[in-house]
């Protein structure tokens, strides 16, 4: 991707009707002989017997959940992504809100989203609150400023049903579920059929870059997961999806993660972080002063993460990105040590 550019757009408020008709109508129905030139037995293969009894819908088997705080310039663009998955009654989305104040909920429910509104309880006790109401078998966790980019439909649903070699998927959504679909005769492989969680790389743009050095790609996220199968750790900040049971899988298409569009959004978020994290270094019985954490430790994060790790390559952005990110790693350590002076009695 050229330098600055950003990912191509998504139109927020189009109906999903109006977006994908059914997986039957986009696909067609499949015809004709094997390679070895035997007449194929049916028209259902394998791979139509996910369209259910004499060609009705696909069985719905798939949850799309997200948590929400006043996300109307992302929750528009992510829900038009997974609507290839869900679209035609093939899945369910699952909104949990925090008390939005925008329009976040009116367009969530645009998109046919269950919407539920709950108090904040923490990032991943409300990721799980979201898992929690789930209906079906497979969950995609999600967050509001992420999409699904080219591919990652099709190859999200090659996972679901365990038939397709992730190393041959290419072209946008609706053509790679046409691939798992025409795949019907092929045998499963078994790393495929046997993983109960996937992880799916993600690329992190700041300022409109993608960001592609200094330990931020290819990020691999665990978000593609079969239900009862993982949870959301218990942590204050950089909470991850953990495998309770089963194996997991790698996927290779990405989510775009469109998290930081201006300096602005970066030094807010960092700042709520870094209070965030304070706590949890407090937890761990960092309490102090420590010129090491607050002084060393950033410029050495810097310094790893620009030079050794190539963050130098992703020019401008790339150098504030790390610059700030060492700034986030000095204001932690300095909040754990000033939490409990605020706590002593006066």
């Amino acid at each position: 991707m050229e330098r600055g550019a950003s990912p191509p757009g998504v139109s927020l408020l189009r109906p999903a009707s109006s977006r994908v008709s059914s997986l039957s109508d986009a696909l067609g129905h499949r015809q004709g002989l094997r390679r070895d030139g035997r007449p194929r037995p049916s028209k259902r293969s394998a791979a139509h017997q996910a369209l259910g009894p004499q060609g009705q819908e696909p069985q719905v088997i798939l949850s799309v959940v997200i948590i929400t705080h006043n996300e109307e310039a992302n929750i528009g663009r992510t829900l038009a992504s997974v609507q290839p998955l869900v679209a035609g009654g093939k899945g369910e989305i699952i909104v949990v809100d925090s008390g939005s104040t925008d329009r976040t909920v009116e367009i969530a429910k645009s998109f046919g989203a269950k919407v539920f509104v709950e108090e904040w309880k923490g990032y991943a006790a409300q990721k799980n609150s979201a898992i929690d109401k789930a209906a079906e078998d497979w969950i995609l966790s999600l967050d509001a400023d992420e999409e699904l980019g080219p591919g990652l439909a099709g190859e999200v649903y090659a996972a679901m049903h365990g038939r397709l070699d992730f190393d041959s998927i290419e072209g946008d959504s609706l053509e790679v579920i046409e691939k798992v679909m025409a795949a019907g005769e092929a045998e499963e492989r078994g790393r495929t059929a046997s993983s109960v969680g996937f992880w799916i790389p993600r690329k992190n743009f700041f300022l409109g870059r993608w960001i592609q050095h200094g330990g931020f790609w290819p990020d691999p996220k665990l978000r593609l997961f079969r239900k009862g199968t993982a949870r959301f750790e218990k942590r204050l900040v950089h909470e991850d999806a953990k495998l309770i049971e089963g194996i997991s899988g790698k996927l290779k298409h990405a989510l775009l993660h469109h998290s930081y569009p201006t300096l602005s959004d970066y030094i807010e978020h960092m700042n709520r972080y870094s209070s965030l994290g304070a706590e949890m270094a407090v937890a761990e019985g960092r309490r102090g002063f420590s010129l090491f954490n607050i002084v060393v430790r950033p410029l050495a994060t810097f310094s790893y993460n620009y030079f050794f790790r190539l963050g130098f390559l992703d020019g401008r952005e790339g150098l504030l990105l790390h610059l700030y990110h060492a700034v986030y790693v000095s204001w932690k350590y300095s909040k754990a040590w000033e939490l409990p002076r605020n706590e002593e009695p006066t």
